[in-house]
């Protein structure tokens, strides 16, 4: 076996040296999330969504705020109780577009908002609502919503109050997709609109003209863009006209009519997030090519709107590209990357090789202004934070000051990233959030937390829903292990797990615990292991196999791959077929780890959602009940109220109160280790 590599990259957190309060549950959620922002035209300025809770209400509130890139502004631009979102300027500058539901609205709509003075005028009255704004010039927006195709847009109000009255609740579906997420899908189809500026009125761009926007898209962001000159319309939509496969290609349309052009026809897989460049020469997107592999490398593509070709960017290059945004001048391409356990930005030039701008910490939602680029950056032990990079350099300039007050009075520990060998040897990066005041003579508790996905690498990152900042307030070392299967360390490293989903991320679990039971300041005897969707499954495979774990938390977890296929992806051909076909069943017994309950005899803590429907709730009960059933210690935690994910502060909190009860119940201080202090939660 080879030795581990240790210690690939330091990147240690400030502390501050007199911090009085515990980075805890309730910490985080005082923390002030900002969302993706959005940059002038002129460069001046910078506006994003900033969303802070009110913890004994339990309610989050969403405001607009606005920065000058010059670092002298820092202030709210709106405050009504209502949640604003998604901040257009006009391509003049004079005019913010946003998104929200005020007062009597039904459903959101478009508001505008002049940068002159003056109150925020309701644009439109659209019954479906609307998402993803872009300007076409300075008269008009466009936008997504879905609506009857079948039924006029002025009865669409009357349609949505009948279904809401009735006391008839049933649904039929004669295909899918049934849900996405945690919504189920009614028969209404994705589609595009423009709204005039000066009255009001909205026209259909692709009503009527056999396209529809992607159906298994959670929402519409990144599924269409306008031309500079609102001529085009570049659109996603499914070619293949089966219900049980998803064929998405990139399709342009003339806004005045006309037929529409296929620009992707020759790829089986996914084309999307297409985005022109500003002075309308090109159109890049990107393209997957091995249907079926959610995680497939996406590649940049490059059409040229003038001589009608298409080629393929950096193809040697073995990342995956995320959206894209142009710069000013047309000549570079910027998207954030997912690469090695950081998300980075990148540079993308049309003639050259790509370029990374950033480091250790991540970041996110890139804007690119005259002069900058607006993003987020953020790491273990810092909260988003609105920066501007300079696109030569690469430095970042902090903007935002909303949160340095509470992180100058909170304890946070220092992390960083290490490499061991995992399954067949192969080296295996993996990041270490140290507790408050770690001491290497003394030893810890260690929390080997399993990501999920399983293709979504765990990033130097904020995570608030496994925050390693809470963990580490309790007194534990946690340990991220980005296993076979993670996304960012190319495309081969990704798909090396499929269809055998368990074998070689257990392996690299199990190795990742023995690397760090290796540690003079980890306690052997007091090591535990959980995580969520995937990582509640691999926590559950872990449950009927070997292992040297004294509790396991298992939320959100695939437990039956059989029930899986009930799933809200469940409607679409298997990339490797389904479970009846030969050969498949065996697959499927080799993975599941329900058929392993005859080993199960750790403790584990059950938590699920009931409106979860991309692991749907019998998987926790059946797991819990497997549990009692066999004499196993166990507890399930319940959410009637939520998704897939514990997204209410209430809920939040108590669901950290219930981990931390559950560790100190089957996790104890003991003689083996010595014994730290524990901060409280």
């Amino acid at each position: 076996m080879k030795r581990p590599a240790l210690l690939l990259l330091l990147a240690f957190a400030p502390v501050a040296a007199q911090a009085a309060q515990p980075f805890s549950a309730e910490r985080s959620w005082e923390i002030q999330r900002i969302g993706n922002p959005e940059t002038s035209p002129d460069g001046r300025h910078i506006v994003a969504p900033v969303t802070r809770a009110v913890l004994a209400d339990d309610k989050l509130l969403t405001d607009l705020w606005l920065w000058s890139t010059d670092g002298k502004t820092e202030r709210a631009l709106t405050s009504d109780p209502a949640a604003e979102s998604s901040p257009r300027f006009s391509p003049d500058g004079q005019t913010l577009a946003f998104i929200a539901q005020r007062d009597d609205d039904k459903a959101p709509q478009l508001y505008l908002l002049p940068l002159a003075g003056g109150e925020p005028r309701r644009l439109t009255t659209f019954a479906t609502g609307v998402s993803v704004p872009r300007w076409a010039g300075n008269g008009r927006l466009v936008f997504a919503s879905r609506v009857w195709a079948d039924l006029a847009l002025d009865k669409q109000a009357a349609r949505l109050k009948e279904r809401e009255e009735s006391k008839m609740k049933a649904q039929v579906w004669d295909g899918g997709p049934v849900a996405v997420w945690d919504t189920l899908q009614d028969d209404r189809e994705g589609h595009v609109f423009a709204v005039d500026i000066a009255s009001g009125a909205v026209t259909p761009l692709t009503l009527g003209r056999g396209l529809q926007l992607p159906r298994f898209s959670q929402g519409y962001e990144n599924t269409f863009d306008i031309s500079p000159d609102g001529r085009e319309l570049a659109m996603t939509a499914d070619t293949n006209p089966a219900r049980n496969v998803t064929d998405v290609d990139v399709y342009l349309l003339p806004v005045a009519g006309g037929p529409a052009r296929n620009l992707s026809a020759g790829n089986v897989d996914t084309d999307t997030a297409p985005a022109y460049s500003p002075d309308g020469r090109h159109l890049a997107f990107l393209q997957q090519r091995v249907p079926g592999f959610y995680a497939a490398k996406a590649r940049v593509m490059l059409h040229d709107r003038r001589g009608g070709g298409t080629r393929e960017l950096h193809a040697d290059w073995d990342r995956s590209a995320g959206p894209l945004a142009w710069s000013r001048d047309g000549r570079t391409l910027y998207s954030v990357i997912d690469d090695a356990g950081t998300f980075r930005a990148y540079e993308l030039p049309l003639a050259g090789k790509p370029r990374a701008l950033t480091g250790e910490s991540s970041f996110g939602g890139l804007s690119v202004g005259p002069q900058g680029i607006a993003a987020l950056r953020q790491s273990f032990a810092e909260p988003p934070t609105l920066v501007s990079i300079d696109p030569r350099s690469g430095q970042a300039t902090k903007l935002s000051r909303l949160n340095d007050a509470l992180m100058a009075d909170t304890t946070v520990g220092r992390f960083e990233s290490v490499t061991y060998a995992g399954a067949d040897g192969d080296p295996i990066q993996m990041w270490v959030n140290y507790p408050p005041g770690f001491d290497r003579s003394k030893k810890y508790p260690v929390f080997v937390l399993i990501h999920g996905g399983p293709h979504n690498a765990v990033t130097n990152s904020m995570q608030f829903r496994w925050n390693a900042q809470v963990f580490g307030s309790w007194g534990y070392v946690t340990a991220w292990p980005n296993f076979h299967g993670s996304s960012g360390f190319g495309e081969a490293f990704t798909d090396s797990i499929n269809p055998e989903w368990a074998e070689k991320p257990y392996q690299d679990v199990i190795k990742a615990s023995q690397w760090l039971a290796a540690q003079p300041w980890a306690d052997a005897e007091r090591m535990v292991a959980g995580g969520g969707s995937y990582g509640g499954y691999l926590t559950s495979v872990i449950l009927g196999r070997e292992h040297p774990f004294k509790a396991l938390v298992a939320h959100a977890k695939v437990y039956n791959l059989y029930s899986q296929y009930a799933a809200d992806f469940g409607t679409t051909v298997p990339r490797f077929g389904g479970f009846w076909e030969e050969g498949n069943r065996e697959v499927l017994e080799r993975n599941s780890p329900h058929l392993a309950a005859g080993n199960f005899d750790t403790p584990t803590l059950v938590i699920h959602g009931q409106r979860d429907l991309r692991v749907p709730v019998n998987h926790g009960f059946e797991l819990f009940q497997t549990l009692l059933v066999k004499g196993v210690p166990t507890r399930l935690v319940y959410f009637p109220d939520e998704n897939h994910w514990v997204l209410k502060p209430q809920n939040s909190v108590f669901w950290y109160a219930q981990v931390k009860r559950w560790l100190d119940e089957h996790n104890p201080p003991g003689a083996a280790g010595t014994q730290v202090a524990v901060q409280g939660d």
